[in-house]
C-alpha cells in the first residue's frame, strides 16, 4: 500500500471517531462503552468498505498479499489534508512485439511464373552452350520454331524449385544447329522489376550421354524431373530407339544436383551389330541344260541385344533366279527381281544363322557379270532399319563362276 493510500485510510478513521463521539449520549460509563462498541463495529465495517473502494486495487492487492495474520493494527488520528497529493504516475514499459516477428512484414517472393507466350516475349540469359559462339546466350530471345542458330523453346513447367514460397519457370531449350543441336533445361525467376532472371541450368546434353532431352516435369517437392536419352535422333537414328530415363534434380543453393534416377546408360539394344559372310556361287550344268549352284551365306549378331528382323539382299543379275532349296526361312522372295530379297526373323545376341541358297540360270543365258553384292540390314519390330555400329561388315561381295 502506498503512503497516500495509508493517509487516506487514516483520515477516514479519524472522521469516523469525530462523528461517532458527537452523536453519543452519556447515560453512564457502561452504556457509553456498549453503545460505542456496537456503533464502532458497524461504522468500522462501513468505513473500511469505503476506504477499500477509494484505494481500489492497491488496497485489495495488499490485503491479499498480507493475509489474515498480517492485518494492520489501529491507526492514530491524522490531521486532515487540505489537498490530496497527486499520485506518482507508474512508469510505462513498451509493449513487446510478438516473438519471431520483425518490425516490417516479410516481403513475399516474386511470382516467377512465365507462360509460353511471356517467355517467348522477353530477353533471357542462358548458361553457356557447349557448342560455343554458335549458340547465343546473353539477353537472347527464345523462338517458337527451329530456326538455324537460334534458341528454340521446346517445353516448360512451373513449381517452387528453391523453396522460397514463390513459383519459378523451368524450360527445355535447344540451340538449333542442324538436326542434333545441344539442349539444356534452364530455371527462370522474376526480379522485383518483373524481369526474367536466370536461376541456373538443371541439366544439359553432352557429347557422351545423355545426347538428348525429351521432356521435363516439376513435382510438388521442387524436384525437376527430366527425361533424358542416350542417343540423339538424326543421321539415320530414330528417336524411338534411344534409351530413355527419368532423372530428378534439386536446387542446392547455387547449383542443381541429381537426386534421383539412374546416372548412366547400359548398352543400347537398338544399336545393332550384325555381319554377313558368303562363299562363291559355282554354277554347273544340270541335266536340263540349265546351270545351278549353291551359295552359303552366314549372318551373325555381334550385338548385345536381339535383332527383331533381318533383311538379306543378294545383288545377282535378274537372270540368276532363286531355286527351290535353302529359301524356306526367307519371306518375300520374288524370282527374276534384282536384287533378290530375303526377309528373316529374329536373331538372338551372339547367334549365327546359316543359309544354303540354291540358284539357277536357264539354258543359253550368259551372265553379264561375275560379281554380286550381298548385304544384311538389322530391323526393329516395326521393320525400320536399325543403325549398325560397324557397317563395313554388313556388305560382302560374292563371286559367280561356271563349273
Amino acid at each position: 500500500m502506498s503512503e497516500q493510500e495509508i493517509l487516506d485510510l487514516a483520515d477516514e478513521f479519524a472522521r469516523y471517531r469525530r462523528t461517532a463521539l458527537a452523536e453519543v449520549e452519556a447515560p453512564g460509563p457502561a452504556a457509553v462503552r456498549r453503545t460505542v462498541r456496537g456503533r464502532g463495529r458497524r461504522r468500522l465495517a462501513a468505513s473500511a468498505t469505503t476506504a477499500l473502494a477509494l484505494v481500489g486495487g492497491s488496497a485489495v492487492g495488499y490485503a491479499a498479499l498480507s493475509g489474515p495474520d498480517h492485518r494492520p493494527g489501529p491507526v492514530d488520528p491524522t490531521p486532515s489534508i487540505s489537498a490530496s497529493a497527486t499520485p506518482t504516475p507508474m512508469p510505462t514499459s513498451p509493449t513487446p512485439s510478438p516473438a519471431g516477428t520483425s518490425a516490417s512484414p516479410t516481403t513475399p517472393a516474386p511470382d516467377g511464373r512465365f507462360s509460353r507466350a511471356q517467355l517467348l516475349g522477353v530477353p533471357v540469359t542462358l548458361p553457356a552452350w557447349r557448342a560455343g559462339r554458335g549458340c547465343p546466350t546473353s539477353q537472347t530471345r527464345l523462338t517458337a520454331d527451329a530456326r538455324e542458330g537460334a534458341n528454340s523453346l521446346l517445353a516448360l513447367d512451373h513449381g517452387d524449385i528453391d523453396g522460397d514460397g514463390g513459383v519459378e519457370t523451368v524450360a527445355l531449350v535447344q540451340c538449333v544447329l542442324g538436326t542434333r543441336g545441344p539442349m539444356q533445361v534452364v530455371a527462370f525467376d522474376r526480379d522485383k522489376e518483373g524481369k526474367a532472371t536466370t536461376v541456373g541450368r538443371v541439366v544439359a546434353t553432352t557429347i557422351d550421354k545423355p545426347e538428348w532431352l525429351f521432356a521435363l516435369d516439376v513435382v510438388g517437392d521442387g524436384t525437376v524431373r527430366v527425361q533424358v536419352g542416350d542417343i540423339a535422333p538424326g543421321g539415320g537414328w530414330n528417336a524411338k530407339w534411344s534409351q530413355r530415363q527419368w532423372r530428378g534434380y534439386r536446387w542446392k543453393g547455387d547449383t542443381f544436383s541429381q537426386v534421383s534416377g539412374p546416372t548412366s546408360f547400359g548398352p543400347n539394344p537398338n544399336l545393332a551389330d550384325v555381319s554377313v559372310t558368303t562363299g562363291d556361287l559355282v554354277l554347273r550344268t544340270a541335266d536340263d541344260g540349265s546351270r545351278t549352284g549353291t551359295a552359303t551365306v552366314r549372318i551373325r549378331n555381334r550385338g548385345t541385344g536381339p535383332v527383331a528382323h533381318l533383311v538379306l539382299r543378294l545383288g545377282v543379275p535378274a537372270v540368276v533366279r532363286a531355286d527351290v532349296d535353302g529359301w524356306g526361312p526367307c519371306a518375300g522372295v520374288h524370282e527374276g527381281v534384282e536384287p533378290i530379297t530375303c526377309r528373316l526373323g529374329q536373331l538372338a545376341a551372339g547367334a549365327e544363322m546359316r543359309l544354303d541358297l540354291d540358284f539357277r540360270v536357264l539354258e543359253g543365258i550368259t551372265l553379264s557379270t561375275d560379281k554380286a553384292d550381298v548385304d544384311v540390314q538389322p530391323m526393329d519390330s516395326e521393320r525400320d532399319v536399325l543403325p549398325d555400329v560397324n557397317r563395313t561388315d554388313n556388305l560382302v561381295r560374292m563371286t559367280m563362276t561356271y563349273g
